[in-house]
């Protein structure tokens, strides 16, 4: 009854979803140039061949399928990928970062007119979601067809259980669409299988099988050379307002650690004038990476504020605090800092990515803090003891690497749906 009702509100509601997503385009929200695609028109051919839908919502769910993406293209045979995400940021990382044979379109907004476009065109053979995102119009789309479905990495928080448990029906009418559903986490597994998946189960976490963070070796070059060996410390993917207790412990450490440099990377680069505002008011020294302002010997504060960037300044750094873990809600993936010899530091605030956090603070491999005041004090520590710096950053590193078979697991899990199929050819 539910999923009747919110096509029925979706198709009607078609006037409001064009005015909002125009509100979006307005704000920037939207990519200009290729909006039609969020209206389910496709802007480049289908392939020949097999084709693999792949869904990622934004950067962190597109990024963790990239090794997986990857395998599937080195395939022999004609195995094509479509990558599509919903938001402008993770579209230009895709763009930069997909081997041949596998392309980027944006999802469609969920209404069934939309819909129906993007698959009429598409018709993908298999259709790979990740992690937690739902489109109820897209997902009963699918299952319709007769297109098997696979959830990857499958995340559902105690609160989305809870959440979920409300509209039981809803819920379990969309789970059955899906052949197989490989949770991040047991736990993840069973309320999958809670919430009326048949088949549910873990094989481990794709985001254990991520390499590396990229990043262009000149700049790094570039930077290391203006640096000169000062003490520095990096705040990752930071979120409103962490960046001003940023600032406070950058005050507070400045006099204890002379020439002290730090670097601000915020999750979304676009507010990176609104943050050197905040920061200037202090009286503090700052550049922008943005703007291609030098970092000096008088620099204070570095915001690098550019795309794509983010490996280049855990490769810099000894020290990362983790962000949208002190004054926000779930934290980033302190994976990305652990493979490039990371002291990690994080507030408590890390439910996004609890079993990892729970992987390294069982190694012993990360430090947290609760308030400005600690984060100052952990962070002052670390800059005076390079044997703990490294300590932490080996056993992070460590367990970082402890998972190096997940990816071969999934695609064994995989496989029944990659060699049963026998492809479309494109109209």
């Amino acid at each position: 009854m539910m999923l009747g009702l919110y096509k029925m509100l979706t198709t009607a509601g078609g006037p409001l979803i064009r005015l909002y997503l125009s509100r979006r385009r307005a704000l920037g929200k939207e990519d200009p140039v290729r909006f039609r695609e969020r209206l389910g028109e496709a802007s480049k051919p289908r392939p020949d061949g097999t084709l693999v839908w792949v869904h990622g919502a934004s950067v962190g769910e597109s990024l963790s399928m990239l090794p997986l993406i990857e395998k599937m293209c080195q395939a022999p045979g004609t195995i094509s990928v479509l990558v599509t995400t919903g938001t402008v940021t993770s579209a230009r990382l895709m763009e930069e970062r997909l081997p041949g044979r596998a392309l980027h379109q944006y999802i469609p907004v969920d209404r069934q007119a939309y819909v129906e476009r993007f698959l009429t065109h598409w018709k993908p053979d298999l259709v790979l979601w990740a992690e937690s995102e739902f489109w109820p119009n897209l997902v009963s789309s699918v299952a319709r067809l007769g297109t098997p479905m696979v959830l990857i990495n499958g995340r559902v928080s105690e609160r989305s259980f809870r959440r979920w448990q409300r509209f039981p029906g809803f819920i379990k009418n969309l789970l059955k669409g899906f052949q197989l559903c490989l949770g991040q986490t047991d736990g993840d597994a069973e309320r999958l299988s809670a919430l009326g998946a048949t088949n549910a189960k873990c094989v481990g976490n794709l985001k254990f099988a991520a390499p590396p963070l990229p990043a262009d070796p000149a700049s790094l070059d570039t930077i290391k050379n203006t640096l000169s060996n000062r003490p520095l410390w990096l705040a990752a993917s930071t979120h409103a307002p962490e960046e001003e207790l940023i600032k406070a412990v950058h005050a507070r450490l400045k006099a204890d650690h002379p020439g002290l440099l730090t670097i601000v990377v915020p999750r979304h680069p676009g507010r990176g004038s609104t943050i050197a505002g905040m920061m200037m008011t202090g009286g503090l020294n700052i550049a922008q990476r943005s703007q291609d302002q030098p970092v000096t010997a008088e620099t204070d504060i570095y915001i690098a504020d550019t795309l794509g960037e983010l490996g280049l300044f855990y490769r810099l750094a000894d020290i990362a605090f983790i962000g949208k873990s002190l004054v926000g809600d779930g934290g980033q993936n302190p994976l990305e800092a652990a493979r490039l010899n990371c002291a990690i530091v994080s507030g408590p605030n890390m439910s996004n990515f609890a079993e990892i956090m729970g992987k390294l603070k069982t190694a012993d491999a990360c430090l947290q803090v609760t308030d400005e005041a600690d984060l100052s004090a952990t962070v002052g520590r670390l800059l005076d003891d390079g044997g703990e710096r490294q300590r932490l950053a080996n056993a992070a590193l460590q367990v970082s690497e402890a998972e190096a078979g997940v990816l071969d697991a999934i695609l064994d899990e995989l496989e029944p749906f990659l060699g049963g199929s026998n492809g479309h050819a494109s109209a």
